[in-house]
């Protein structure tokens, strides 16, 4: 799944939303997760709209309703009331949140089926949504198979998605993003549509066009980058033999893994091969050739 940053940033979020909301909900309710639901329309003292307006409640029942769903923490809870809220209020723009809502939770629990129909249902709504478009894009590419007959129309799905992501994110950041965390949340969105091209392109044996990807998604979010993309562009370097730089993000990817996970794992285990390669002393009949690199990208978690 996305690296926990996401997460955390959506949920920190979310959580100012929420706080906004406890004080001033008779008179300009905002949405919960992650951005501020406008009050119903026809109230006085809402917010000026970002480039984008955020959802509406047309009437205070629905917004009471919304409320009442988006209070929900597990996942397949959250997806009932979405659906529920949804039957009763086909026509509410706060569908889409709910929705999102129960992305994350899914996502939260490793249940990637379920985090990709959600955003589907989320897209089904609101088309441009950047976080929704990123989700089915990272499924698609780590679920699918190279004996899937329908592979090829996947990853092109896929692709397409990350794509108009970095284009949407413009002009859909949520509502409820603080204004001096715009960038970051954009940012954060744009390193994570890279590293999904990162890997696109290093399942297809591009591993130049992987490790351009993978530098550019570290580059846009180094507070905290995705250990997982970081051990990715350690071997997509090593498959071109640009072994010094490989170890760099090799170590990295160590550092940041937990040795019992399988990134852990794995991150050892190319480090300790690049080290092989870097540091074998030299014999009489030269070194001795490396053990081929047979490894494969590792699985999101």
């Amino acid at each position: 799944m996305k690296r926990a940053a996401m997460l955390c940033i959506l949920l920190m979020v979310a959580s100012l939303a929420v706080a906004q909301a406890s004080g001033n909900q008779t008179q300009n309710p905002p949405a919960a997760q992650p951005g501020a639901a406008a009050q119903p329309q026809g109230q006085p003292g809402a917010a000026a709209p970002p480039a984008k307006h955020p959802p509406q409640a047309k009437t205070q029942p629905e917004f009471d309703a919304y409320k009442a769903a988006a209070a929900n923490t597990d996942a397949a809870a959250m997806e009932k009331a979405a659906d529920d809220f949804a039957a009763k209020f086909p026509d509410s723009e706060l569908r889409v949140l709910l929705y999102k809502d129960a992305t994350r939770l899914y996502q939260n629990s490793n249940n990637a089926d379920k985090m990709m129909d959600m955003a589907r249902k989320a897209l089904a709504i609101s088309p441009d949504d950047p976080e929704s478009l990123i989700a089915v894009a990272e499924v698609l590419t780590e679920r699918t198979r190279d004996t899937d007959l329908d592979k090829d129309q996947k990853l092109a799905e896929a692709r397409a998605d990350v794509d108009k992501a970095i284009k949407s994110i413009e002009t859909d950041v949520p509502a409820g993003v603080p204004a001096d965390k715009v960038e970051m949340y954009k940012n954060l969105v744009r390193s994570n549509a890279y590293s999904i091209l990162g890997t696109l392109e290093f399942n297809k044996n591009n591993f130049a066009g992987a490790e351009n990807a993978f530098r550019k998604s570290i580059e846009l979010y180094p507070q905290q980058p995705d250990p997982i993309t970081v051990l990715r562009l350690a071997i997509a370097l090593d498959k071109q033999d640009k072994y010094a730089d490989a170890l760099n993000y090799a170590n990295q990817a160590v550092q940041m893994t937990p040795e019992t996970s399988n990134a852990g794992t794995l991150a050892r285990r190319e480090r300790d091969r690049l080290l092989a390669l870097t540091n074998k002393p030299a014999t009489a009949g030269g070194a001795a050739a490396p053990a081929p690199n047979t490894t494969t990208p590792p699985k999101q978690q």
